[in-house]
């Protein structure tokens, strides 16, 4: 995967850095841009900060996740981009040369992944940290953000040919405050809008769906759990299309996978129990009922969001413990909630899940679970112990 990488603080996003963005894409015809927002910029620091390194306040962990939401909005339903939170994850400074890292042993980018900086920290690139690193990990891309005409500087890089866009998050900020609403209150065209998607055969499942149910989700969940349920969404995408299966029912399912996590289990018995949902409750579901949240996220996505595809809907339902006749998308999208990008697995297995067949990838998802599942002395699900078995046997 060719992959793009912007940092910066998006307080709040705008069209400049979806512009950037996109420009870098299509003209390094880059699989996917990760945006990177800072928790607090090494760029924005104080004296006091920069000496002491203060703690980091509840008011900037509110407005890291306010700034999370805006972006999330900005790029909804949209696979060529996605956010990244190891920044706001980390807290206090982080440095680009330690997130380069980071995100390149997790992506596993095909050749140096793309660093798109603007031209209005670009003079500056000889001051950061380790910089010279910095270009050993990857290629530099400057986008115009200040300046009509390109500027040289004296290190390798790229220039991109994007229009400089006459806005600033500051110049945003300050016109909320005017107008007495405050800046999370910035509404933005998406990047769909903005650029659209090349075509694609989406059979039978509307692109106006997807973006429907991914603002429900982002409605619903906590910032933390919707980033996982977008990149479980994009890696079901990525094996969807290496596996020839349709990548938007991937992307549909991974995002629609967590949709009840956040429900008592009360309530999500109640769901699962309801006349006609289509599906039973297993002797460990009863002991613990948090295990139906996929049932009960396959229930409400068919019944109060309408969604009818069956691929999809078995994919959500199974996703905690799957079952011995599962399809080939529910076992995507299995694999796909363990191994997305921002998971803490072993190298071997995200290499695994690029170069191997669909169930080979299965048998070692299943294999960690239950390894991990012993260790805690927790009971493991007859359906699981079943598929793995099935698939050993299949292999042998």
């Amino acid at each position: 995967m060719r992959l793009g990488i912007l940092g910066g603080s998006f307080n709040p996003v705008h069209q400049g850095h979806l512009s950037i963005a996109y420009n870098a894409l299509t003209t390094f015809k880059l699989d996917r841009v990760v945006f990177v927002p800072a928790y607090r910029s090494p760029f924005k620091l104080n004296h006091l900060e920069k000496e002491f390194r203060l703690t980091p306040t509840k008011k900037m962990e509110k407005d890291a996740k306010a700034r999370i939401n805006l972006l999330a909005a900005a790029i909804e339903g949209d696979p060529r981009f996605t956010i990244d939170s190891c920044e706001i994850r980390r807290g206090g400074v982080s440095y680009t040369v330690d997130t380069l890292a980071d995100i390149i042993s997790r992506y596993l980018p095909t050749g140096k992944p793309v660093l798109i900086i603007g031209d209005d920290l670009a003079a500056d690139f000889t001051k950061w940290r380790e910089y010279e690193r910095i270009l050993h990990l990857a290629d530099i891309v400057i986008g115009r953000r200040v300046n009509a005409s390109q500027i040289k500087y004296p290190f390798p890089h790229i220039h991109i040919e994007n229009d400089v866009v006459d806005i600033s998050s500051s110049e945003i900020r300050d016109r909320a405050h005017k107008s007495g609403d405050g800046a999370n209150h910035y509404k933005l065209k998406n990047t769909l809008e903005l650029f659209p998607l090349p075509s694609y055969d989406y059979k039978r499942i509307k692109r106006y769906d997807v973006v429907h149910i991914e603002t429900e989700v982002r409605k619903i969940l906590s910032t933390e759990r919707f980033l996982h349920s977008r990149h479980t969404a994009l890696q079901a995408y990525d094996l969807c299309r290496r596996f020839r299966l349709n990548p938007t029912a991937g992307y549909l399912a991974g995002i629609a996978h967590d949709l009840a996590k956040q429900l008592n289990n009360k309530e999500l018995t109640k769901i699962v129990k309801e006349e006609g949902s289509g599906y039973s409750i297993t002797p460990l579901e009863k002991q613990r009922p948090n295990l139906l949240h996929g049932k009960a996220a396959a229930v409400l996505l068919r019944d109060r969001l309408c969604i009818h595809n069956e691929d999809v809907l078995e994919a959500v339902a199974y996703h905690t413990s799957g079952y011995e006749g599962m399809g080939q998308l529910a076992k995507v999208v299995y694999i796909a909630d363990k191994t997305e990008s921002t998971r803490n697995i072993e190298r071997a297995l995200r290499i695994k899940c690029r170069e191997d067949s669909l169930d080979d990838i299965l048998c070692a998802v299943l294999e960690k679970t239950v390894i991990k599942l012993k260790m805690k002395g927790m009971d493991l699900s007859e359906d699981t112990l079943k598929i793995l078995e099935k698939i050993k046997e299949k292999k042998n």
